[in-house]
């Protein structure tokens, strides 16, 4: 069902179109012309040279300076997949907390990417799945759920991520995977998945409306089934 559709069952409809383009334009990995200019730790992170970066620690460098997104050496590294680099970075003192200027950390710039091997370094280093990022004060799983990747969606419930935060849009991650979501495969597949791991299915929106309600309404009928049979109730005025 197209998009603009599925927003007319909200009464925030302007604020669900804007939150479907900004969401999955809002991560700005490093342009070329930024590439171009990065020079020591910055240079060496996004060409995934875990010797460089030793060199350049050994020498002085610091490990959380900054381009002008205010992306350290490890979000560059993380952007880039070079799992290596990232390992050298953290060992060398590198926050693996850190949020640049949109405030995404590398668990969220790899959930967003679907890229479950860097997901699961940056897990390992001591990203925490619990941190809140972004401009919506949201989580990693709850982009990923909007962007139905199900298996970043598995590894982060393993990971310990809140099931049930609510973002300043009022949405859930369950929530996120009905509105944002297509009804399709991997949507199911994500709200299966985070029911499954016990999230709470009749918290409803900002304006009251449950799961099931929204899911009905989208005329998704598989997630509409799991939600049943989980016990999901339909918002009543």
């Amino acid at each position: 069902m197209p998009f603009f559709a599925r927003s007319l069952i909200l009464k925030s409809a302007g604020l669900a179109l804007a939150c479907w383009v900004s969401i999955s334009c809002a991560q700005v990995p490093p342009s070329a012309d930024d590439r171009a200019g990065y020079k020591g730790l910055l240079a060496a992170a996004d060409r995934g040279k875990a010797a460089g970066i030793r060199a350049l620690v050994a020498r002085g460098a610091s490990v959380n300076v900054r381009d002008g997104y205010r992306r350290t050496p490890l979000h560059i590294a993380a952007y880039g997949g070079h799992h290596e680099a990232m390992r050298a970075l953290v060992a060398a003192g590198a926050d693996p907390n850190a949020l640049e200027r949109d405030r995404y950390d590398i668990v969220t710039i790899a959930a967003v990417a679907n890229d479950v091997p860097t997901l699961k370094v940056s897990l390992e280093l001591g990203c925490s799945a619990k941190n809140i990022t972004s401009r919506y004060d949201g989580t990693a799983l709850i982009a990923a759920a909007h962007l139905g990747h199900t298996e970043v969606v598995r590894a982060l419930i393993k990971a310990g991520a809140p099931l049930d935060h609510v973002n300043n849009l009022g949405w859930t991650a369950l929530i996120e995977s009905i509105v944002l979501g297509d009804g399709g495969r991997r949507h199911v597949a994500t709200l299966k998945a985070l029911v499954e791991a016990g999230a709470n299915v009749n918290l409803p929106d900002g304006h009251g409306q449950t799961p099931l309600t929204l899911a009905r309404r989208n005329g998704y009928d598989e997630m509409q089934r799991i939600l049943e049979r989980a016990g999901a109730m339909e918002h009543r005025q």
